[in-house]
């Protein structure tokens, strides 16, 4: 039969496995060891293991240790990261591969980034429809920190009611400057934020883009951004301010819509977890060449110090 002839060629079949694992289980009084079970069937574990590692080729094992790495990276990142970062993450570990090759081992890790939801038109639009323009004509790359600053307010819903997110972003490192959380749309709250952001700031920017909300034509925040050039998006075309349209449409991908919120101090909590404690600092953007806003934008003062330095 085939356990007699497997006994003498030294082979051991499942069902002897089993069978020993099971009268060593009930004979002895303390819960088996993985050696021991190899040792009951006449096995080494060295022995086993070397022998399951050669059914592996050079290529195989490549393949699971980047699909390792593809998890890891993946999980590091809260589940957010698609092919495109995961790509630029492995190439800075040094490991050359394609941004089709990580897509399609992240379909049989059945693994995904989250997409956004398709734009709509959350704020009013102001009478002074003539005479805003808009400066900044989807022109969104400037050369230098505190050239471009970007203002944008979106809702957020609570069980509590609504409370409003009003962003800053600097369109050189996409770096959000400043945020401000309130229970209401009033135009104060606007001016509070850009008062904020001018003393850490230290400076003016060229110009201020935002879209055509009362809040941003109003007197108030007409007279807090005098000697800064005012940029408006043109009515309902959110892609003139996509940059930090894109960003709100992130925060609540990536963070908000993840939770139920119960109130204000909970939405100020994750907002400002997502936004000091990972968007800026962690998380990687293509736009700077796959680093946080905030390490490109010290490279960037990097330098130019050196730059003076030497100079």
């Amino acid at each position: 039969s085939t356990k007699k002839s497997n006994k003498h060629s030294g082979i051991v079949t499942t069902e002897e496995i089993y069978k020993n694992i099971k009268e060593v289980s009930e004979n002895s009084k303390q819960k088996p060891t993985v050696a021991g079970m190899f040792k009951c069937i006449g096995l080494s574990k060295s022995g086993y293991y070397r022998h399951k590692s050669k059914g592996l080729s050079k290529s195989k094992e490549r393949q699971l240790k980047i699909k390792d790495l593809i998890m890891e990276i993946w999980e590091e990142s809260q589940h957010l990261y698609g092919a495109p970062k995961i790509t630029a993450k492995l190439r800075k570990m040094g490991i050359q591969i394609s941004e089709r090759t990580v897509g399609k081992y992240m379909k049989e890790l059945k693994i995904r980034t989250k997409y956004c939801k398709p734009f709509t038109v959350t704020t009013r639009d102001s009478n002074l429809n003539n005479k805003l323009k808009n400066i900044l004509d989807e022109q969104f790359n400037p050369e230098a920190p505190d050239t471009i600053w970007c203002i944008d307010i979106t809702y957020i819903l609570t069980k509590e009611g609504f409370v409003y997110l009003t962003s800053i972003m600097d369109l050189f490192s996409r770096r959000i400057i400043s945020w401000d959380l309130s229970t209401t749309l009033e135009t104060t709250n606007i001016i509070s934020l850009i008062n904020k952001v001018k003393a850490t700031r230290k400076s003016n920017p060229k110009i201020i883009h935002s879209d055509r909300g009362s809040q941003f034509t109003s007197k108030e925040y007409c007279e807090i951004t005098a000697g800064i050039t005012r940029s408006y998006s043109k009515k309902a075309y959110p892609w003139d301010n996509a940059c930090i349209e894109s960003f709100h449409a992130i925060i609540k991908r990536e963070c908000l819509n993840e939770y139920n919120i119960s109130s204000y101090n909970e939405a100020r909590r994750l907002v400002f977890s997502y936004i000091d404690g990972f968007y800026n600092t962690v998380r990687i953007h293509s736009h700077c060449g796959y680093i946080s806003p905030l390490e490109f934008e010290q490279t960037y003062f990097d330098k130019v110090q050196k730059v003076n330095k030497a100079a």
